[in-house]
C-alpha cells in the first residue's frame, strides 16, 4: 500500500504503540523530515535526478545554480555546431589560482568549480557563446509537505517516489527515528535500524541496477533457430 501523509503517521504510532499525545503530527513531521534526508543521504535515487541548460555568454564565466540543488554530477559543454565535451571539475583553489584575468574572454571552458551558493564558474573564460547542461541530483519532496508539487495534489496526499514504492524503507527509516526520540528499547531500535539496512541495500542495488542495465544488454543472447518445415514430414 502506498504511504500518504496520514497512513505513514498512523504506522509509527502503531508500531511504537505511542499515541498523538506524545507523537503529535508536528513531531512526526520532523521525524519523517529526518528519516527521509537520511535515505538521500546514503542512496542515490533515480526520481531525484534532473538536467538544467543554461547559456554560456562570451566574456562571462558564471553559471546559476539550479534552485534546491543536493549535488552535482556532471557539467557537458555543447558550442555553435553542437559538439559536446564534459567538463573537470575543480575545487575553488584552483579555480582562483587558473585565472589570470577572469572577466577576459580567453578560450573554451574545460573546467567547473563552485563560487557561492548561487553561482558555478567556468575556466576558461568563455571566449564564444556555449550551452552548458548540468545533470544534477535534486532535493526531494517530503511527503509532509501540503504545497508541492502541487496545492491541489501535495506529496501530502498524493505521497512521494519513495513513499509510493518503498514503503518499507521509509517506514524502518522513521521507526528508527521514532525509537530514537522516544527512548526505546535498545533491542527494538537494533531491530529497525537493521530492517532498515537491510530495505537500503535492496534499494540501492535496485537504483543502480536499473540504471546500469536493461534487459537488451542483461537477457541472454538469442540465436535463430532452425526448425524444418511441417511439409518435409
Amino acid at each position: 500500500m502506498a504511504y500518504t501523509l496520514a497512513n505513514l503517521q498512523d504506522d509509527i504510532r502503531n508500531y511504537t504503540e505511542v499515541d498523538d499525545s506524545v507523537l503529535s503530527n508536528t513531531l512526526l513531521s520532523t521525524i519523517i523530515k529526518n528519516a527521509e534526508n537520511r535515505i538521500y543521504r546514503d542512496a542515490d535515487s533515480d526520481d531525484n535526478r534532473f538536467y538544467a541548460t543554461s547559456a554560456l555568454v562570451s566574456g562571462n564565466r558564471y553559471v546559476t545554480i539550479p534552485t534546491d540543488l543536493r549535488f552535482i554530477r556532471y557539467a557537458q559543454l555543447t558550442d555553435s555546431n553542437g559538439k559536446q565535451t564534459f567538463l573537470e571539475k575543480k575545487d575553488t583553489s584552483y579555480m582562483a589560482e587558473y585565472y589570470n584575468t577572469p572577466n577576459t574572454a580567453s578560450g573554451i571552458p574545460k573546467y567547473y568549480g563552485n563560487w557561492d551558493a548561487e553561482f558555478w564558474v567556468v575556466a576558461p573564460t568563455p571566449n564564444a557563446q556555449f550551452s552548458i547542461t548540468l545533470a544534477f541530483t535534486k532535493q526531494p519532496i517530503s511527503i509532509t509537505s501540503t504545497t508541492q508539487p502541487t496545492t491541489a495534489n501535495p506529496a501530502s496526499t498524493v505521497g512521494t517516489y519513495t513513499s509510493n514504492k518503498y514503503q518499507d524503507l521509509l517506514l524502518y527509516a522513521c521507526l528508527v527515528e521514532a525509537y530514537g526520540y522516544l527512548k526505546g528499547p535498545a533491542d527494538m531500535l537494533q531491530y529497525y535500524e537493521g530492517s532498515f539496512k537491510r530495505a537500503l541495500q535492496s534499494y540501492a542495488i535496485e537504483q543502480q541496477g536499473r540504471r546500469r542495465r536493461d534487459e537488451y544488454q542483461d537477457g541472454a543472447i538469442r540465436t535463430p533457430l532452425k526448425s524444418e518445415s511441417p511439409s518435409k514430414y
